[in-house]
């Protein structure tokens, strides 16, 4: 596993943030929140759909993205948007969509062979099932990756889309469901890449599938998995287990809502607390953490593929760009939040309060997190020796992004907030000769 990276995450949902040059006023706040990667959507031309991840044509771009008024070139937006990002201290990641087209690219005509086809002689759909229920999209044309007898060409055509993308400047790629495809092609996709550029990052999107197919596609190569975080109760096991399988593989991301979730304001009904608490949980938990762009500012309408436009930007009371920075900074001053660093949940009297330990591998550091997880009420936590729970014996330090505390008693007692986190943290580097 390589060395510890600063990955902190904003998505830029590209049918939203409107076109490449108003991206400008967003990638400012993102860096100025402490974000070092922007994450971007397909910006490829769509098929009849109208979907982002339906990508009709690899080369071209998607009208809504394009500045109609510009006498600039698409390309020339793009790579100028990227420099400007670069400016800020941004890296960009794209995503990189190679299970599927959409149903009417031209690729089904010049290379039919690449895909899937029924017995009925029609293409395949890929699809998901749904509590139960089969959900196929019908935009969508499944490519055969393990099956085709042109396994060479359709690599050939991938490396060829990579290598466009790393000539606007992205130098990381989002994989979209990974794990549908062999891992020996993106091992060998990985590598060739990273002999043009070794800098450039490689994620997997692995979400909704088994273990043994996280840890499979995460060992093709892959920098970072996207990992479940965001639908943990802070009760059930399930999530530690999970860590637990693949941390000594690859380094995960967290995030408190996605693209694909419904947003978290709404789900909370605008609870404020519950908002900072899961952005607080979400980078303390694993190496990397993304937020979708409106996450600072309480959004409620979720991100939709086709229907989303520039014009759904909200207006809100609620700011979190502050919050949002002095976590980015904590997460970016301590390496210990920068790893999938050892870490287990410790038992106390308050099953309201989630205690958590964790210790870095590159870096004499620990930490103590102690979380209300009622985001409602004040929380009680006491414990007679909180030193004991920590192998360096050493004065824990307060790094909370809110109200921290100057001295740390090792007789503790604390009430909580409605969602408050203490981030305790510990370093060898910290005892005096």
């Amino acid at each position: 596993m390589r060395q510890p990276e600063k990955m902190i995450i904003y998505n830029l949902f590209p049918l939203l943030a409107g076109n490449f040059t108003e991206w400008d006023s967003h990638l400012t706040r993102a860096s100025e929140m402490g974000f070092n990667w922007v994450f971007v959507n397909p910006v490829n031309l769509p098929g009849f759909s109208g979907s982002l991840y339906s990508i009709k044509d690899y080369f071209d771009f998607n009208p809504l993205i394009i500045d109609s008024k510009s006498k600039k070139k698409p390309q020339q937006q793009i790579k100028e948007t990227i420099r400007h990002a670069e400016k800020l201290g941004l890296r960009m990641m794209m995503d990189l969509v190679i299970n599927h087209c959409a149903i009417d690219s031209d690729l089904l005509k010049t290379n039919p062979e690449w895909f899937k086809w029924e017995a009925n002689g029609e293409v395949s759909h890929p699809f998901a099932l749904d509590n139960g229920k089969k959900v196929v999209w019908g935009d969508l044309a499944k490519f055969d990756h393990r099956n085709t007898k042109d396994k060479e060409g359709l690599f050939k055509f991938f490396m060829e889309v990579v290598k466009f993308l790393l000539t606007l400047g992205f130098k990381g790629f989002r994989c979209d469901a990974a794990y549908q495809i062999p891992k020996s092609f993106w091992s060998r996709l990985i590598i060739e890449t990273k002999k043009i550029n070794p800098e450039v990052f490689f994620f997997a999107e692995t979400l909704g599938c088994t273990p043994d197919q996280t840890r499979r596609t995460s060992s093709a190569g892959f920098d970072y998995i996207f990992n479940s975080a965001k639908w943990w109760d802070f009760r059930n096991p399930w999530l530690m287990k999970q860590i637990a399988f693949f941390r000594d593989i690859v380094p995960s991301i967290s995030f408190p809502e996605s693209h694909d979730t419904i947003r978290l304001c709404e789900e909370l009904n605008g609870n404020m607390e519950g908002l900072k608490q899961r952005y607080l949980f979400s980078a303390l938990f694993s190496a990397g953490v993304m937020i979708p762009i409106g996450f600072e500012f309480g959004f409620r309408k979720s991100l939709h593929v086709v229907n989303t436009r520039s014009e759904d930007w909200e207006t809100t009371n609620i700011d979190l760009t502050g919050f949002i920075k002095k976590v980015n900074e904590m997460k970016t001053g301590h390496v210990i939040f920068q790893q999938e660093a050892h870490t287990e949940v410790l038992h106390h009297g308050n099953p309201e309060v989630l205690f958590m330990w964790k210790a870095a591998g590159y870096a004499n550091e620990e930490a103590l997190i102690i979380l209300n997880k009622d985001i409602n009420n004040y929380q009680h936590f006491h414990e007679e020796d909180l030193w004991r729970f920590t192998a360096i014996e050493t004065p824990l330090q307060d790094i909370s992004p809110e109200y921290a505390l100057d001295y740390i008693d090792t007789h503790f007692s604390y009430h909580l907030r409605p969602g408050q986190g203490i981030v305790l943290k510990t370093s060898r580097d910290d005892i005096e000769e």
